[in-house]
């Protein structure tokens, strides 16, 4: 139930947005001219440029060749598809990192990355930025009236392969905003809680990076340097976008995130306020028989990014990829169906890499919209579908997906949970965010997936999994939520320290004693294999607490091992709310059976009645045309190889059918009614 904030879109990108990657520098012009063609008979209506011609554009420093790319640009405009445009500067050319090799980038260990792949800069290399800087200038001048010119695609998958520089730019960059931060290096010192292992800093300028030490490296020093370098490509970000905006101020600008459970280091929600436009890559797993699964959760986290606005779904793979140790073909309507999803979940552009496969170079296997083996092809055949599909789908641009369930999210509490040096290396931070949301996901159930910063009080049901780090104000507001009449849930290692990592003394879960009505004396982590039973039937592993009642009841509690008697997991009135704590991994018996005692405490309804295994169901509401603000569309989407039957009533847009009831939708097949 998120407030959506009023994004700009891509200028004069009609319907929903369909396309991907382009890159006509690989390709000689007569190629160029038959994607035109091929690209009008596919429904596509939008596709990303230059991403990565710095080196075409700029072949010699100053000496700049932009002839080919007007002639692109022009024949997509002839065609009616409109252009993101890149800035170029997603990696630098040759003769940079020869003339600069300064520029490049450093690991902790003090190796330095070499130009030859992509990516091959120090994000806070003042020599890089300007370069940077300069280009993305000569860009925007050049293309600033260009018709074709519908949005500007900043760099590319920032902090991609280099989300954390060591190098001494990196350091110098770091006491920088170390003293932005603290304003002393006395409140430094405080926070890091220099005084254990002789640590105390004198001046900001005894500060390094955490590179590699002896042994485990100042906890904080480390928190803080993850929080500046998702803020140093933030900046890099902010400077280009900023001379994008000094010259074609009507363009609106984007970078690609790549938000999903895989995606650590960049904290996307101190992101979304700097984006016109939220847009996201994401690819699924080979080895991950419920990639669907992590697909709509990464969808659902990309939208709350956007705080509940649509997005631009960047890049996807058609089929295979080529960068996973073993890379899987897509099966007959898996295309169809993953792309699909993201649109029920808020996406109102699907783009993938790439438009044509590419003959050479290291993503030669990465599947495209148009493979090597032409137009007579099972993926060129599924472009064709999906393009028809899109072209029907139409009236579901600007509706809104709408949720009674927040789980929050918190990539400072990631960083944080996965320090080392901590009761048990088992404990990480998605296992249980994931495994709420698959609970949810099976039932019918659509979440936000939302920071702890957000208002949380149009929530039903909250759910708050290994929030290990907290600031006051973030459970502050749980707190209110349970208060006002929802019913939270808080899972195991949550409350447990403040920002700047400090323990929050007088008992665990810290920050949420008082909401949950427990103390916890001491962890019981448990070894690898080790098993405890519930009174309720229930097993559990990973995680054990020895748990006080402080106004809180148990709702089951151990009967073997060290804490036999005590609770597991409990439940406490708060307000006109209740909140659940689990102290320990539920197994899927006891997941599930808190799961149903959850929704149903709470009053949240699945989306439809009796939503069959398998089969993901999601309702968008409102838009642009087709309705408006009373539309409602019904996606559903059967990951089953049986027929599936579900309630509804309407006209699926994708075949025209009448569903006077129910709809019925073939094995691995889609449907999206627009609901009378």
């Amino acid at each position: 139930m998120t407030s959506p904030r009023t994004r700009p879109w891509p200028v004069d990108l009609e319907g929903l947005g369909y396309g991907g990657d382009y890159n006509p520098e690989q390709w000689p012009v007569q190629t160029q001219l038959e994607d035109v063609e091929l690209m009008q008979q596919a429904g596509v209506n939008i596709v990303s440029v230059g991403i990565f011609s710095w080196a075409m554009l700029e072949p010699r420093e100053g000496e700049y060749d932009f002839d080919w790319l007007d002639a692109v640009l022009d024949r997509l405009h002839a065609a009616g598809i409109r252009v993101a445009l890149a800035t170029a500067t997603a990696s630098p050319p040759p003769w940079l990192t020869r003339y600069h090799p300064e520029i490049l980038p450093e690991l902790a260990d003090g190796t330095v990355l070499g130009q030859g792949g992509r990516q091959a800069y120090s994000v806070s290399s003042p020599v890089f930025r300007d370069y940077a800087l300069r280009m993305t200038r000569t860009m925007a001048e050049r293309y600033a009236d260009h018709p074709a010119l519908a949005l500007w695609h900043v760099d590319n998958e920032l902090g991609c392969h280099v989300p954390h520089d060591f190098s001494q730019d990196a350091a110098v960059a770091f006491r920088r905003w170390l003293e932005a931060r603290y304003g002393t290096v006395e409140a430094l010192n405080a926070a890091w809680g220099t005084a254990f292992w002789s640590q105390r800093y004198d001046t900001f300028d005894e500060v390094l990076p955490p590179r590699t030490a002896p042994t485990y490296a100042n906890p904080t020093q480390q928190l803080d340097f993850a929080r500046y370098s998702s803020d140093e490509l933030l900046t890099h970000y902010r400077a280009l976008r900023d001379v994008l905006r000094e010259v074609t101020p009507q363009v609106p600008t984007t970078t690609n995130l790549m938000a999903s459970t895989g995606t650590k280091w960049m904290d996307y929600f101190s992101w979304a306020d700097d984006l016109d436009v939220v847009a996201n890559d994401h690819y699924t797993r080979a080895h991950d028989p419920a990639a669907h699964i992590e697909l709509a959760f990464s969808a659902d986290l990309t939208r709350g990014i956007a705080g509940g606005d649509p997005w631009i779904l960047m890049e996807h793979s058609t089929s295979a990829v080529n960068w996973q140790p073993r890379n899987r073909t897509k099966a007959p309507g898996e295309m169809l169906r993953h792309s699909l999803s993201h649109v029920a979940r808020g996406a109102d552009s699907v783009m993938f890499f790439q438009w044509r496969q590419s003959a050479a170079g290291a993503e030669k296997f990465h599947s495209a919209m148009l493979p090597h083996a032409g137009t007579d092809t099972d993926v060129w055949r599924n472009t064709l579908t999906l393009g028809q599909a899109l072209k029907a789908l139409a009236p579901v641009r600007g509706s809104r997906v709408q949720a009674d369930v927040a789980i929050l999210f918190d990539y400072p509490a990631w960083w944080g949970t996965e320090l080392d040096s901590h009761p048990s290396q088992d404990v990480t931070y998605v296992d249980q965010v994931t495994a709420w949301y698959r609970q949810l996901w099976h039932r019918g159930v659509t979440a936000d997936i939302v920071s702890p910063r957000e208002d949380l009080s149009s929530y039903r049901l909250v759910i708050v999994p290994t929030l290990y780090l907290v600031t006051d104000d973030g459970a502050a507001r749980v707190a209110a939520a349970a208060a006002a009449g929802a019913t939270v849930l808080v899972t195991y290692f949550s409350g447990i320290v403040d920002e700047h990592d400090r323990v929050r003394l007088g008992g665990y879960p810290g920050a949420f004693r008082e909401l949950l009505g427990v103390r916890t004396e001491e962890f019981y982590a448990l070894q690898a294999g080790e098993r405890l039973t519930l009174d309720d039937g229930a097993t559990a592993d990973l995680w054990s607490e020895k748990t006080h009642l402080v106004g809180a009841e148990a709702m089951s509690t151990y009967t073997d091992g060290l804490l036999a008697g005590w609770p597991a997991v409990t439940r406490h009135a708060v307000g006109t709310g209740h909140a659940w704590y689990v102290g320990t991994r539920l197994d899927e018996v006891g997941a599930s059976r808190l799961a149903d005692t959850l929704l149903l405490e709470s009053g949240v309804q699945p989306v439809v009645d009796a939503v069959p295994e398998g089969v993901e169901v999601v309702r968008r509401r409102g838009g642009e045309v087709g309705g408006g603000a009373d539309a409602s569309f019904l996606f559903v989407l059967n990951h089953t190889p049986e027929e599936a039957v579900v309630t509804a009533r309407g006209v699926d847009l994708l075949t025209g059918t009448a569903a006077d009831g129910e709809v019925r939708v073939a094995p691995h097949g889609v449907a999206v009614v627009q609901e009378s």
